[in-house]
């Protein structure tokens, strides 16, 4: 399967013609890796959930509390990450894996620059933070500690996410999907022993994670530096000096991304100060409807990782049909994946809240939100997938503006004023018509073609 996807990708670097059905075949291919390793993760996100949730609701919500400051962080990296990584893609698209392996060089020194810099700053605001949130007296002390040492971790962090990348750019979705799934073992494992064996409680899950990831990023980059076909760095001698070139055009397509992530991320920031008030209970069923929500989403991720690949392979062999054929077939297949998945979810509700926490009362009120999430999921698919495809294309200023402005004012400023009165389930009643909303934003600019007229 591997040579023949090998193969097909050829084809768009080399001017070949590909049949619907090999573009499909191509798209499900590079799909079901990065989809597993989604799966993966929120398997492990279920257990490390599971296994913090039983220490009762204060614990599960001293990490809900903060997750979205992490995420914000998360997605600064993620951001100067892609920057770089469309460029590889567009390059080897183009044939050019000289060049490719000359941008994955600078990339390495920028963002391991970027994330030291970042994963001290989160250090330094780690024990006001939780108070910054609103957290209550029960919960503060234990927010504090995970989100300090989470933040010691990032650099690990992020350079496990920026060598996966770099490898989905060179087509490779096989060795990051296995790497992923082997992360998540290493990190139950590891949970379980700092948690319940050293009792360590919620610190205990926060270096279980960081560890896991450590290792994660080590061996990831091992294979991306020495073992891959196109990105292999001794193949030969180069400079990792950032050149003007790639840096200004890593500026372009990262900073709409990083400032999207600034007011997109500030918004899940502005929901969790929301949410607060509303108690302990409403935090954890909250934090823990999210982490059941996962299972429908997370391989809408994974299959925006395949558009990205496509889409800028497409974009660098300047085969405009190819980027435009794989952004609308992408779509349909995270609309239809994650539209079967929310069925299940609608019906099964209570039973994964009951995985996740022993509390009657966290339950009951998380299984009402993730049925009324259920209807939002084929809108989130086709924004998250169609983001993905506008990425690989290099096009992150208008999508940017999308994904900021559908969240502020059509989800964060109505909840502001609906959740005091109708509590968390009116906070989620506004993401779901909010994520719907976005979606059929992404689709109409999809379908209008202009995230294609700058490719030259």
């Amino acid at each position: 399967m591997s040579a023949t996807k090998d193969i097909l990708l050829a084809q768009i670097r080399n001017g070949g013609t590909l049949t619907t059905g090999q573009r499909i075949k191509l798209c499900l291919m590079l799909s079901y890796p990065a989809i597993l390793a989604q799966l993966s993760s929120v398997m492990m996100q279920y257990i490390d959930t599971s296994m913090v949730g039983h220490l009762g609701p204060a614990a599960g919500a001293s990490i809900g509390l903060v997750s979205t400051c992490l995420w914000l962080m998360g997605g600064f990296g993620m951001a100067v990450t892609s920057g770089f990584s469309v460029q590889v893609a567009h390059r080897i698209g183009g044939n050019d894996f000289k060049g490719a392996r000359d941008v994955l060089r600078q990339a390495l020194v920028c963002v391991l620059g970027f994330s030291a810099v970042i994963g001290l700053l989160g250090a330094a605001v780690s024990q006001q933070l939780p108070v910054w949130l609103g957290g209550g007296p029960d919960i503060v002390a234990d927010a504090g500690k995970y989100f300090l040492i989470m933040s010691l971790f990032m650099p690990a962090m992020i350079l496990d996410w920026t060598c996966a990348a770099m490898l989905q750019a060179s087509g490779n979705m096989k060795v990051p999907s296995i790497l992923s799934v082997g992360m998540c073992l290493m990190d139950v494992l590891f949970n379980y022993l700092f948690i319940y064996k050293m009792e360590m409680g919620v610190v205990g899950a926060a270096i279980g994670s960081g560890l896991a990831e450590v290792i994660t990023g080590v061996l990831m980059f091992s294979f991306l530096a020495f073992r891959s076909q196109e990105l292999r760095l001794t193949q030969e001698k180069g400079s990792y000096r950032p050149t003007d070139t790639v840096v200004r055009k890593a500026l372009d397509i990262s900073g709409p991304m990083a400032l999207q992530n600034l007011l997109l991320r500030g918004g899940y920031i502005a929901a969790t100060v929301i949410v607060a008030p509303l108690g302990t209970v409403a935090i954890a069923a909250n934090t823990f409807a999210i982490t059941a929500e996962s299972l429908c989403y997370m391989p809408g991720v994974g299959i925006a990782d395949a558009a990205t690949t496509l889409v800028g392979q497409s974009v660098g062999a300047r085969r405009k049909d190819l980027a435009n054929g794989f952004a609308w077939i992408t779509a349909f297949l995270g609309m239809g994946i994650m539209g079967a998945l929310a069925v299940l979810m609608f019906l099964f509700a209570p039973q994964m809240m009951g995985l996740l926490s022993p509390d009657a009362s966290v339950i009951d009120l998380g299984a009402r939100v993730l049925r009324i999430e259920a209807f939002a999921e084929p809108g989130y698919a086709a924004a998250m997938v169609i983001y993905g495809a506008f990425v690989g294309a290099g096009d992150t200023r208008w999508p940017s503006v999308m994904n900021f402005g559908s969240m502020w004012v059509v989800r964060i400023i109505p909840a502001i004023f609906i959740t005091p009165i109708y509590g968390l389930v009116g906070f989620w009643v506004c993401m779901a018509v909010e994520l719907t909303f976005r979606g059929s934003l992404f689709l109409i600019r999809l379908r209008r073609g202009t995230w294609l007229k700058g490719v030259v």
